[in-house]
This record gives C-alpha cells, sequence and structure tokens, in this order.
C-alpha cells in the first residue's frame, strides 16, 4: 500500500517535528481527527511540561492538551520514533542572524536529526516560513544522506504555516493550506494529509511556489505596515493625527486595505520574511529595493519613537538620562504571550544607552523568557500597573485588551502612545 492509501484509510500516523506556536495546535488538529501524533522535541521540559497535560502556550489551555493524550499524542524526545511517522511535519524556527541573514539551523538540525530513521515510504515536509528553494537546496541534500533518495525513495514537500496565534475569526483547520511538491505523486500524498483535517487544500506545482506564496503574504504585511508608519512620521510633523487619518480611509468600502502603525515589527515571520526574500534575490543579481526600504522604515521605529520621548523630555526642560519608565507590553501583539522578534526589546535596549531605567508589564509574560538576543533580561518580573505613578513616563508598546486604559492614564505622569490607544488629545500623552 502507497503512503496515499495508507493516508485515506486511516492508517498513516504523523510525526510533527518542533511543539511551539505553529507545531502544538497542528498535532492537537490531527489528532481531533483521529489520526495519531507523535511529537518530537528537543526541549525536554517542554515535553515533561505536556506529558503532565500542561500547557506552555498561552491561548492553547491546559483542557486541549489533556485532551490531546486522551486521544495518543505521544510528546518525546527520542527522535529514533520518527522511523515510526509515515509523514514527519517540521515545525521549526527560521530567524534572523545578527547580520539579517537567513539563519538555517533549527532546519538544519532537524533534518540531520532524522536522516539515521529516515526509511522508505515516508514523507517530510516543511512548515516553517523560508526563501525559495529551501526544500529542494537545503533539506533534499542532508535528509538524503541518508543513502535514500528524495522523490524516489522518500517524499518531500512545502506547506507553509499560517497561525495566527489567538486570532478568534480563525484556527489550524479553517486557515486553508498551501501545499507544494516538486512530484505529482508527494503533492497527491500531500494534499490527502492535509485534507484529512483542513478544510481547504491549496495544491500549487512546486516547493518553490509554495515557499514563495508564504515569503509574499508576509512581504505584503510588512510593505503596507512601513507605509503607514512612514506615514505616522510624516502627519506627526505635519500636526496631524495618524490614527484619525486611518479611521477616516478605512470607510471607503473598496480598494482600501487598513494597516495600522506601531513602535515596530515582531513576531516569528513579518519582521524576518521580507530579509529572506532579498536575501535570495541577490543571488538572481535582483535588487528588492521596495521591500529593502519598506525594512528600513520598520527597523527604524524604536529609534522614532525613543526620538519622540526625548523631545517630550526635552519641553518639559530634562533629558532622558535618570528617567525611569515603565513599559507596557512585551508580546510583539495584543493578547498573546508571544515574544519573539518583539519591538519592546528594542525599545528597552534604546531606552538604556540613553540612561532610562526601564521595568516593563504584561499581564501574559510574567516573567521575561529566555532568548538568543536579549538573554540579558531573561528572568525580570513584570511590574504590577498599580506603581505606575512612580515612574516618570509611561510607554505603550503593546495594546492588550483587559488593561485599564483611563485608570493607567489618570496614575501616569506621562503617556507615550505608540499604539493610537488614547485618541483624544490629552496633555499627558505624547503620541508616537
Amino acid at each position: 500500500m502507497d503512503l496515499k492509501e495508507r493516508i485515506e484509510n486511516g492508517q498513516a500516523t504523523v510525526g510533527v517535528l518542533g511543539l511551539g506556536y505553529v507545531g502544538l495546535p497542528l498535532a492537537a488538529a490531527f489528532l481531533s481527527k483521529g489520526v495519531p501524533v507523535i511529537g518530537l522535541d528537543t526541549d525536554s521540559a517542554k515535553v515533561d511540561c505536556l506529558l503532565r497535560g500542561k500547557t506552555y502556550i498561552k491561548h492553547i489551555p491546559d483542557e486541549t492538551i489533556a485532551l490531546c493524550l486522551s486521544e495518543g499524542f505521544q510528546p518525546t524526545t527520542d527522535f529514533a520514533r520518527a522511523s515510526e511517522c509515515d509523514a514527519i511535519l517540521i515545525c521549526v524556527p527560521t530567524p534572523l542572524t545578527i547580520n539579517r541573514e537567513p539563519d538555517m539551523t533549527y532546519v538544519v538540525l532537524s533534518c540531520e536529526s532524522l536522516v539515521p530513521y529516515l526509511r522508505r515510504g515516508q514523507m517530510i515536509i516543511l512548515e516553517s516560513t523560508t526563501y525559495p528553494g529551501t526544500t529542494d537546496e537545503v533539506m533534499r541534500p542532508i535528509l538524503e544522506r541518508s543513502g535514500l533518495k528524495a522523490d524516489v525513495d522518500f517524499w518531500l514537500a512545502y506547506s507553509p504555516e499560517r497561525e495566527d496565534p489567538n486570532n478568534p475569526d480563525f484556527e489550524t483547520v479553517t486557515i486553508p493550506k498551501v501545499v507544494g511538491a516538486d512530484h505529482p505523486e508527494a503533492l497527491a500524498a500531500a494534499v490527502a494529509l492535509y485534507a484529512r483535517v483542513i478544510r481547504r487544500v491549496v495544491p500549487v506545482s512546486s516547493t518553490r511556489v509554495a515557499e514563495a506564496a508564504k515569503i509574499l503574504e508576509n512581504t505584503f504585511r510588512a510593505v503596507n505596515i512601513a507605509l503607514v508608519n512612514e506615514l505616522k512620521v510624516v502627519f506627526t510633523r505635519m500636526g496631524i493625527d495618524v490614527w484619525e487619518v486611518i479611521d477616516a480611509a478605512a470607510t471607503k468600502p473598496f480598494g482600501f486595505m487598513r494597516f495600522t502603525p506601531g513602535p515596530g515589527l515582531g513576531g516569528h515571520c513579518i519582521p524576518i520574511d521580507p530579509f529572506y526574500l532579498t536575501w535570495k534575490a541577490r543571488e538572481y543579481d535582483v535588487a528588492s529595493r521596495f521591500i529593502e526600504t519598506a525594512g528600513e522604515v520598520n527597523t527604524s521605529m524604536p529609534h522614532w519613537v525613543v526620538m519622540q520621548a526625548m523631545e517630550a523630555f526635552s519641553r518639559r526642560g530634562r533629558g532622558l538620562a535618570g528617567a525611569r519608565f515603565l513599559m507596557v507590553g512585551l508580546a510583539y501583539k495584543k493578547n498573546v504571550d508571544d515574544a519573539r522578534e518583539s519591538p519592546s526589546y528594542k525599545l528597552w535596549e534604546l531606552l538604556e544607552r540613553e540612561g532610562v531605567e526601564v521595568s516593563y508589564h504584561d499581564p501574559f509574560i510574567p516573567v521575561v523568557p529566555p532568548s538568543r538576543e536579549h538573554g540579558r533580561y531573561a528572568g525580570r518580573p513584570s511590574v504590577s500597573l498599580d506603581r505606575a505613578g512612580e515612574f516618570d513616563a509611561v510607554l505603550i508598546a503593546t495594546d492588550h485588551d483587559g488593561i485599564d486604559w483611563p485608570g493607567l492614564l489618570d496614575s501616569a505622569k506621562l503617556v507615550i502612545d505608540t499604539r493610537g490607544v488614547y485618541r483624544k488629545p490629552n496633555p499627558k500623552v505624547i503620541k508616537a
């Protein structure tokens, strides 16, 4: 029996490599449809947590983990169990290096960890966002070290994750799934696999097309966010409230899509993916100037916010040195516990360079998590908003729901608002 038949007959076991914000919801989706899932992760603390029926992701409750276990979920750090899987979905980070170039470390290590256990008839699918060509140019050579040949002995495919944590309108099973492969049988098997759990599967002609589609999605957002970020700077100098302008423009029922400015970009996709594309474009002697300019605008926003703070303090007859700031929000967007690539870290760093003592408050992140780039902040606790009046300024970096924004304004001495929380003019509020 071939792989597609095993999938359609309900006899296939799925392996999910990487049990984070993408992998864990994906595993839950397959389990909910009766598909056996083996979860692979190098982090023993995560695996132990799951085996106890506990979560480590805010929008996935303990009850979901307990249900997954009851449905046969098998989280493990033993990669030898990959041999038991008919399809293995790789859901690992694809960050940037310090030089803002693609860092394929996690993808490479994942493939290397599978080589000893790869067997004929398996399918390996990458879900991590990356540049066009990764599946064929990076994964294929590593996996073929097993002595097996891709698209002959085992199948390769690419299907980009489209998770939007804590989105009330969409979840894993309701978000259409793009799937690409470089062999028709591989594509048919991959489509059959995802069709078991996803309502709409969208096949495309190759892994490169699927990889490029994901890059386009996120570059589109990055470019448009850069536009409103730049307009925020321009309109501020003109004395115009950019938020009122956006509200007005958004009343047009066609030809306009609402994007909102902020203190910079965050998350595991939008701040990263355009740089993946510009890096790959250079290989083909193509200059992606428009995308690079958008990236420059977005990465400059934390600097602009700090400049606005400096001007506000200057007008009040003092500098930033020695000031105490309370930064509200460490998460990269509202109502999530994910701080990856959050612009809050850059704001924190820039303010400290100016001699500011920075504390933070985030109801979803009680303690700063470990990270590669900002490890020196790890372990610092969130400060209660009841202490807002003790600080020289409150900087709103993330506009979480559930915060008493009117009460915060009453107690704060000065508010630097990067998210448009306060729309009415107020002498306490500096819009940045």
